[in-house]
């Protein structure tokens, strides 16, 4: 086997692809769309988004300190791409893609209706790391829609059809490999 040697850069693909929805101090609303997402901590709860500073939301995370990241899924696809190619400073990208704003249990920005999972996030700190500024951020509240549970109370996100993001195009998750644990299973 051969390699090929690249520039140094970001190769860690598939991420996930979510939404982050935002409200200005006077409640106007945004979404832009993020792949530069991830847990960061289990205890307490935590998560990182990453924003180029020129972004219309950047300020508006910056200037409130909240944000919600809403997961995407095959229905979404079509809006996730538009909240990220179109600027929130031209138009309500919630009325353009028929998005629903929820109110939030614990940030004042909306959470979407129509995502399976709403998670709620105040910023503890932000980092420039030189292109983006990492939003460092304490998950405050967690939201799930209630048609992916069953009947013992389990969450079945897969059911919802999640989609990722890999070199500037979208998928869907494809069929389950195993579960944790599996390959030391007697």
């Amino acid at each position: 086997m051969s390699k090929i040697t690249f520039k140094p850069g970001n190769m860690l693909y598939p991420l996930p692809v979510v939404m982050v929805s935002v409200a200005d101090k006077e409640g106007k609303p945004n979404i832009i769309t993020v792949a530069w997402a991830g847990t960061v901590c289990t205890n307490p709860p935590m998560v990182s988004i990453s924003v180029r500073p020129e972004r219309y939301s950047h300020h508006i995370i910056k200037e409130t300190g909240e944000f919600v990241i809403n997961l995407t899924t095959k229905e979404l696809a079509y809006a996730t791409d538009f909240c990220g190619v179109r600027s929130g400073r031209d138009l309500d990208k919630f009325k353009e893609m028929k998005l629903t704003p929820l109110p939030s249990l614990e940030v004042k920005a909306p959470s979407i209706a129509e995502s399976p999972v709403n998670i709620e996030c105040r910023v503890v700190k932000c980092e420039n790391l030189g292109s983006h500024d990492m939003f460092l951020a304490q998950v405050v509240a967690v939201r799930v829609d209630d048609k992916y549970m069953d009947e013992k109370g389990t969450f079945h996100l897969s059911n919802a059809k999640p989609i990722v993001y890999s070199h500037g195009e979208y998928y869907d998750m494809g069929e389950k490999l195993g579960k944790f644990g599996y390959s030391v299973k007697k």
